[in-house]
């Protein structure tokens, strides 16, 4: 059988086909969990680029929109080497982010003695720029960070909250039916209290050294000067054009003179730098008050669709530490963002049952090793639709999901080896422990965000693993006049509050934060981090780090070949094998344990740093344009 190691991916994807699929999830409703759930699966957050050419660093693909910053010689080796499939080595510090431009903003803060935590602000403002479809000010994070002269594992979420005036019916029409995923999407209703600028200050407070003030400089230039508009963005912006032209101000920004921007063309942002001189004079207080603050108020409220935030929704909103998850695999412990992020749980459910098999003797060419590997996250998902919610308004059973008895119960569905099996017929969630009685109805939501991931290692020692949204690519479509797009983090909620009778844990709330499946991971041994990694990619984010953290304990990849091996992903019954690759031989094999296979383009954004063996080695997703750059 053709190997799975080797892999130079071209990811097709057109915008008629986006257009086409995303048009019958939107006629279709919600009729039932499982239904909708499988038909969004075809609709992408985000769309491919393909692997950069080491040949021409400054060609449009390469350069991620980030001009000339592609001819400095640091980037342009990072360059080289993640298109030949090699990782970045370096000793003392290492980032790795999905922009030659933000890369090179961290990299400079890091070069200068600056931690983690700061060359994430200076990264994260840049890609709020380069990158507006994927995260900014207007969106939510959640960070894991790890602190070297503690050794503790600290956890951070950002995400975005419900307005308080909303309600369980917020995406009910007159009738009390679900609105059409688009409708709720585009326009104000989908916007929630953004926390992306409070998790950048909060991070800074805790373990920043650098000067607050100078870490938005790179980013300030940028917007002022311009930066060359990257492929994917280009593409993106084209796909989705008829969307961004129903608010004014985005129309203006992304099709001036009616025209999508085109990759390679000049794109200034004033407005942008504005709100980010704003911030780096007076902190996040500029953002959740005073005229940026009551520019969002506006912008939502007076939108086609009006929404529900309001000036006290953003002057109330906090930033929370919450208790890390951490899951035993083989010989590491994985440490990642508990509620109401899935991510951390889910990924651990699937190692912890994966746990129970050898899948270093199974090895990547077995489809028995994908058919465990699907199978634990099915019933993971199982579990993620029934009881993962905010557990600040629902309780969950989070130490019963991972207890290692319900984790080996659970796995002894899939069989007693990994030799051989064929697929579990049916997949419901489990029992796990609890400490009070609770019944939950399962989820029908939706989850198609476009997202970022930072992993960083500085020169102190420090970790941090950043993944940050505004959900849907371009959000809510809704830009401030302060230049940056608003998130449609609501419509990660179920639109329904109930179904059968049962109420839904993740069901709409005031004051609550959507579930989310970003999983931003640390994985550790001995104390120590060696593994930092996580992904964009919408619910299918927890099969892209399962996988990565399977090639590279398991497997004996090396953190770019993980990261570069063809995607194969189960989360609700049928199989997406990576369109394209070496994935595709196991199409037969697949179909013959019983599982509906499709081909089709799964579009990650991974970047990790391993840090095994005193050396730091980065690599970043040829699937986008990311770089790992490294001293």
């Amino acid at each position: 059988m053709p190997s799975l190691l080797p892999r130079l991916p071209v990811i097709r994807r057109t915008a008629a086909i986006t257009a086409l699929i995303a048009a019958l999830i939107a006629a279709g409703g919600f009729a039932a969990p499982l239904v909708a759930q499988q038909a969004a699966d075809a609709v992408a957050p985000e769309a491919g680029t393909g692997t950069p050419s080491a040949s021409a660093p400054g060609s449009g693909a390469a350069s991620g929109g980030a001009g000339d910053v592609v001819m400095r010689p640091d980037v342009a080796r990072a360059l080289a080497a993640k298109a030949a499939g090699a990782p970045v080595a370096a000793r003392e510090w290492m980032i790795a982010v999905a922009n030659p431009a933000a890369a090179a903003a961290g990299a400079d803060v890091l070069r200068a003695g600056g931690t983690a935590a700061d060359a994430m602000i200076a990264a994260q403002a840049v890609l709020g720029l380069v990158e507006p479809q994927s995260s900014g000010l207007g969106g939510g994070a959640f960070l894991v960070w790890y602190d070297a002269a503690s050794g503790a594992v600290t956890t951070l979420d950002g995400r975005e909250t419900a307005p308080l005036a909303a309600t369980p019916a917020l995406f009910l029409d007159g009738s009390g039916a679900p609105l059409k995923f688009f409708d709720a999407v585009v326009g104000g209703l989908s916007v929630g209290t953004p926390g992306t600028p409070g998790l950048m200050q909060e991070a800074h407070a805790r373990w920043g050294k650098s000067a607050w003030s100078r870490l938005f400089d790179p980013a300030i230039t940028l917007a002022e000067q311009g930066f060359a508009v990257s492929p994917r963005l280009a593409g993106l912006i084209g796909a989705d054009a008829e969307r961004l032209a129903r608010h004014p101000r985005t129309a203006a920004y992304f099709l001036p003179d009616g025209v999508p921007l085109a990759a390679g063309q000049r794109r200034d942002n004033p407005a942008y730098a504005q709100s980010l001189r704003a911030l780096a004079a007076r902190g996040a207080q500029a953002f959740y008050g005073g005229a940026i603050a009551q520019d969002i108020i506006d912008t939502v409220q007076n939108a086609p669709r009006a929404g529900r935030l309001a000036a006290l929704d953003l002057a109330i909103y906090r930033v929370k530490e919450r208790a890390p998850v951490c899951v035993p695999y083989r010989m590491y412990e994985v440490c990642g963002m508990g509620p109401p992020s899935s991510g951390a749980l889910s990924v651990g459910q699937i190692l912890g049952m994966l746990n129970s098999f050898d899948l270093a003797a199974s090895g990547p060419q077995d489809a028995q090793s994908w058919r465990l590997i699907g199978d634990a996250s099915r019933l993971a998902f199982a579990d993620r639709g029934r009881y993962m919610a905010d557990s600040d308004f629902v309780p969950m059973p989070v130490k019963g999901l991972v207890e290692a008895g319900y984790l080996a119960a659970r796995a002894g569905l899939m069989g007693k080896d990994a030799q051989s099996g064929t697929r579990i017929e049916t997949v419901e969630a489990g029992t796990p422990k609890w400490d009070h009685a609770q019944l939950w109805a399962d989820d029908a939501a939706i989850e198609l965000p476009s997202t970022t991931h930072i992993s960083i290692v500085d020169g102190y020692g420090n970790a941090l693993s950043m993944t940050s949204t505004i959900e849907n690519a371009f959000g809510s479509r809704l830009m401030t006049a302060g230049g940056f797009l608003l998130n449609n983090e609501m419509t990660d909620f179920s639109f329904r509050s109930h179904r059968d009778g049962v109420p839904v844990a993740n069901r709409v709330e005031p004051g609550k934060r959507p579930r989310s499946s970003m999983a931003p991971t640390i994985v550790m041994q001995g104390g120590k981090p060696v593994l930092v990694v996580g992904s964009p990619g919408g619910s299918r984010i927890i099969g892209y780090v399962a996988q990565v953290i399977v090639a590279w304990a398991d497997w004996g990849m090396d953190v770019q070949s993980a990261i570069a091996m063809p995607h194969l992903v189960n989360r609700f019954g049928p199989y997406d094998v990576e369109a394209g690759t070496q994935a595709e031989v196991m199409i037969p094999a697949l179909e013959a344990m019983g599982y509906e296979v499709k081909a089709r383009d799964l579009n990650s954004g991974i970047h990790a740093i391993d840090l095994r063996g005193g050396m730091l080695r980065g690599g970043a997703d040829p699937r986008r344009e990311g770089v790992a750059l490294g001293e």
